[in-house]
């Protein structure tokens, strides 16, 4: 006795698959192949110690700025400087220097180092650098940040004479640009922390100026300046006019085993030192560094609003000096 199923079918018969629903299935198969983001269906990820070529190689850390450097852009930025930039600034920042004395008689190229907290901190700093430096100097550009368009590159090439260099590491192509131009003779400007400050405290260095200078056998020279968060913090488009004190410190020369790491620790300790210089007195911070007690620029480990209460009054001049009471963050643990 044979079964039937429903419709008179055989039990032993299969429905037919069309030629139109396999060739759906395999497309919608590919198309969640092609839209999945996870390995293997994906691409794989990207190693972390491994550069990716840009889209446009001709911007990024690749932008050839050896143009700006030509005794025509030069001259251009000479005149942009003295006759718009360094006005605007002076009105804007009413600039104190302090320390210049510490490099009277030295004159040779070297790596100027310092805090970062505000996109004025370059023009600034290019403002109120004895001439001997300013004229052959060029300034170590986030090529992520100011050579991603074309338009910005050119910008911050004539303006700034910016060369292009990677935050996140020493890559080959911006260290050696770095490194020939120091061979020539050229001065450097850099920010050691890789960034603006989000809260106007210090953030951790990065071990590239320290290693440019290892690497070239230049000497660095710390500066600090207070008071450019105020004016132009991070994330704001408009300056609020105020005043700006810009402390050279003497000039620190590379140790001779080749220490990348521990220099990199004396550069920022060095400009905590010049940091503690403006909090208090020249006396004082000496006395503290000696110790090896001189305030972190990283400011205390505390909740925003008290780390914001603490910058207030470190930059206020409360304290000892002033006869009120600071933040007992002075002392390292």
């Amino acid at each position: 006795m044979s079964v039937q199923l429903p419709g008179g079918r055989p039990p032993d018969k299969r429905l037919p698959i069309s030629a139109w629903s396999w060739t759906g299935a395999r497309a919608v198969i590919r198309r969640r192949i092609r839209t999945s983001s996870t390995f293997p269906l994906g691409s794989p990820p990207w190693p972390g110690t491994v550069e990716r070529p840009p889209v446009d190689r001709n911007l990024g850390v690749y932008y050839d700025s050896d143009w700006a450097r030509s005794p025509v852009a030069r001259a251009a930025r000479t005149a942009l400087q003295t006759a718009i930039a360094n006005p605007i600034l002076r009105a804007v920042t009413s600039p104190t220097v302090r320390g210049l004395d510490r490099l009277g008689h030295f004159d040779e190229p070297a790596i100027f180092a310092a805090n970062h907290s505000s996109h004025l901190d370059t023009p600034l700093i290019i403002s109120v650098i004895p001439t001997r430096w300013r004229d052959e100097m060029f300034v170590a550009g986030a090529a992520d940040y100011f050579f991603d368009t074309h338009p910005k590159a050119v910008l911050s090439a004539l303006a700034l004479n910016a060369v292009p260099m990677e935050r996140q590491r020493v890559s080959r192509t911006s260290a050696g640009r770095a490194t020939q131009l120091l061979d020539d003779g050229w001065s450097m400007l850099i920010f050691p922390e890789g960034g603006r400050s989000p809260d106007g405290w210090g953030q951790p260095h990065r071990p590239g100026a320290a290693w440019l200078a290892v690497r070239s056998s230049v000497p660095v020279v710390p500066l600090y300046l207070e008071g450019t968060a105020r004016i132009l913090p991070k994330g704001s488009r408009r300056p609020t006019p105020g005043h700006v004190t810009v402390n050279f410190g003497a000039p620190i020369f590379p140790p001779s085993d080749g220490d990348s790491r521990t220099f990199a620790h004396t550069i920022e300790n060095a400009i905590a030192g010049l940091a503690d210089e403006l909090a208090g007195d020249w006396y004082s911070a000496r006395r503290r560094a000696a110790t090896g007690a001189t305030p972190p620029l990283s400011g205390p480990d505390a909740t925003p609003w008290r780390r914001s209460w603490a910058l207030g009054q470190e930059r206020s001049g409360v304290g000892p000096k002033g006869g009120g009471s600071r933040w007992p963050w002075n002392h390292r643990p």
